[in-house]
């Protein structure tokens, strides 16, 4: 893997697996799902800025995080919504001042979802793509992904099971995708993102070069 864009928007590809859903892969690890989603934003929220199509279960998870963070998450979480899904969105969605609602396609949900996908992978730069649980739209999210971003980073987080397990097997994945449950470091360490940068209420204030984002200790005065 090459060095990320520290300017690179990361894309979040994750649920939390049902067993009685038609596209059901294999079980997932809530637990672990829950946990990534948290350590997820705890890295990158005000940082880099996160993208992600808004799948009932998680988007509440990144609501609860979000607003325990003094940034502006409305600059820093951009969010997908499909009109055909007008009806079920979660309550937190309207919490979000960024979000977007791609239309319905012929009243046909694979349509309604590609045109959203492909509207929410084109509209940003990408540094990585996370893939976290999920059943078979994390399949088709990461072939979007890969063909627009072949560059980005790709990390299926293994041990949150479902289908990001299976794509992490069939990627080889890193090692660390399989193994590793400390999603803070696993995060840092593959983002690339130094735990001493600084949050910024958002990009726009946000220095270009990422040395200068760097909170550097200051120095102690001579003792006596």
């Amino acid at each position: 893997m090459g060095q990320l864009n520290p300017s690179g928007a990361i894309f979040l590809s994750a649920g939390v697996p049902n067993p009685s859903a038609k596209h059901f892969v294999s079980e997932g690890d809530s637990a672990a799902i829950s946990a990534a989603v948290s350590a997820l934003l705890y890295v990158v929220l005000g940082r880099r800025q996160l993208v992600w199509g808004g799948h009932p279960a998680i988007t509440p998870m990144v609501w609860a995080f979000a607003t325990s963070m003094e940034v502006d998450y409305g600059a820093w979480v951009k969010l997908y919504q499909s009109a055909f899904f007008q009806d079920e969105f979660p309550e937190e969605t309207a919490h979000f001042k960024n979000v977007v609602v791609t239309p319905k396609v012929a009243e046909s949900l694979p349509e309604s979802l590609l045109l959203m996908r492909q509207k929410m992978l084109d509209e940003s730069n990408y540094a990585a793509a996370v893939f976290l649980g999920g059943m078979q739209g994390i399949f088709e999210e990461f072939e979007l992904f890969k063909e627009r971003s072949p560059s980005a980073a790709i990390l299926p987080v293994m041990t949150t099971g479902g289908a990001a397990a299976k794509l992490g097997e069939q990627i080889d994945a890193e090692v660390g995708l399989a193994s590793e449950y400390d999603y803070i470091a696993l995060f840092h360490r593959l983002l690339e993102i130094d735990p001493n940068e600084r949050r910024y209420a958002s990009p726009a204030v946000q220095p270009a070069n990422v040395a200068d984002r760097i909170l550097r200790p200051t120095a102690s005065p001579p003792s006596d």
